[in-house]
């Protein structure tokens, strides 16, 4: 059998959240070990559109929610952290855009005026005309009103990499996972017929948690999933674009960023009301097709004729809601020695390390003293989801 290894954390998930979990832990002393049965980042994390949203879009009523609240002050964490000198040091990850916008067309641009105009998103935005708008729209056809959103927008590999750096030696790549127990007492987990000893097991596998938690003989926290049907669209003709474009209802109609490929050209990943209900029901070349109406009624002066087309099916996991509601804030749930949650979205990783210290700091655990870890089996680093699909 394997050598047996003990740490403070025994951290199962490696997307942005159980990374960044483990950076921090580490930053304060702890000793951590990260475990992935896959790749870094290869489920959700990956897929994300890489905004780190402020709230101005759940704001689109008019009205403050939970949600707006909650995530308002996510923006600024993570540009102390893009600078080295937040709570983490992110140097070295790509900035995609500095900014965020939020557009409607014409015939909506009495709503996006009121809206703005609103309190509660006043402070959050500007207008920007001219040379300030995104290169997709400075076209003389372009017709709306355009704000730009205090929010950023990341390269989501260039970040998995660089937290995977913080990680150090302590990352594991793992296929089967199993309690430990010893009276009773969950005290560590077996991976690959290893025992891993640990003071507290955080599950933050996304949709993993659930077979994870079937496997610890628990049925709580409940999962749910949130699935969606986004579409990436490739050609030499599109220019940066990272925007919501508003439609008549609560949500964005569209919502676009940009991304770069490895031979140079952009890469439009396409979210929004045009992933969800409808376009989750659509098969691949009906959602395609309804993406290319959209911008075609949008954005006709782009040249899509040498572009090309793929969809990606994400299913987005969260702590079970009714009626499939997104959550407000980062979950986490506690049962003993084991603490299970979720981001519920790319934003709120730092939100959910709160969580998880602020659990450990209540109940008095401390950083321990452990050996060293032994050469490790390493996970890799998923590849994006266009470089896979074009």
């Amino acid at each position: 059998m394997s050598q047996a290894l003990s740490t403070d954390i025994l951290i199962v998930g490696g997307g942005i959240a159980g990374l960044w979990l483990n950076a921090r832990l580490r930053r304060q002393g702890f000793a951590t070990l990260l475990v992935e049965n896959a790749s870094l980042g290869g489920e959700q994390s990956v897929k994300s559109q890489g905004i780190i949203h402020g709230g101005a879009k759940y704001a689109l009523h008019g009205a403050l929610t939970g949600a707006s609240e909650a995530i308002a002050d996510m923006p600024r964490r993570w540009r102390e952290a893009l600078a080295g000198s937040g709570e983490l040091d992110l140097c070295g990850v790509r900035l995609l855009s500095d900014a965020h916008y939020l557009w409607s067309p014409g015939s909506l641009a009495g709503n996006i005026t009121s809206f703005f105009a609103s309190k509660a998103v006043r402070g959050r935005v500007d207008q920007v005309k001219g040379e300030q708008l995104p290169p997709a729209l400075q076209h003389p056809k372009f017709k709306g009103k355009v704000y730009r959103l205090a929010e950023l927008v990341l390269d989501v590999p260039s970040l998995i990499t660089r937290l995977a750096e913080l990680a150090g030696d302590g990352l594991l790549a793992a296929e089967a996972i199993t309690p430990l127990r010893e009276q009773g007492r969950l005290v560590g987990l077996l991976v690959d017929g290893r025992e891993i000893r640990a003071q507290r097991i955080v599950l933050s596998a996304g949709s993993g948690n659930a077979e994870l938690l079937a496997a610890l003989g628990l049925t709580q926290p409940v999962q749910q999933l949130r699935p969606l049907h986004m579409v990436l669209v490739k050609g030499p003709s599109l220019k940066p674009l990272y925007a919501h474009c508003l439609g008549g209802g609560p949500k964005p109609r569209v919502t676009v960023t940009t991304h770069p490929a490895a031979d140079g050209e952009w890469v439009w990943y396409l979210g929004g009301d045009l992933a969800e209900a409808d376009g989750v029901a659509r098969d691949a070349a009906a959602q395609i097709k309804a993406a290319q109406q959209e911008i075609g009624a949008l954005l006709p002066w782009v040249d899509l004729s040498r572009a090309r087309w793929a969809t990606l099916r994400v299913d987005r996991a969260e702590p079970a809601q009714s009626g499939l509601v997104r959550p407000d804030n980062a979950f986490l749930a506690e049962q003993g020695g084991l603490l299970v949650g979720w981001p519920t979205k790319l934003a709120l990783a730092p939100d959910f390390a709160d969580r998880v210290l602020a659990a450990l700091d209540r109940d008095g655990i401390q950083p321990a003293t452990h050996a060293p870890l032994p050469a490790l089996p390493r996970p890799a680093v998923a590849r994006p989801a266009w470089e896979e699909l074009f």
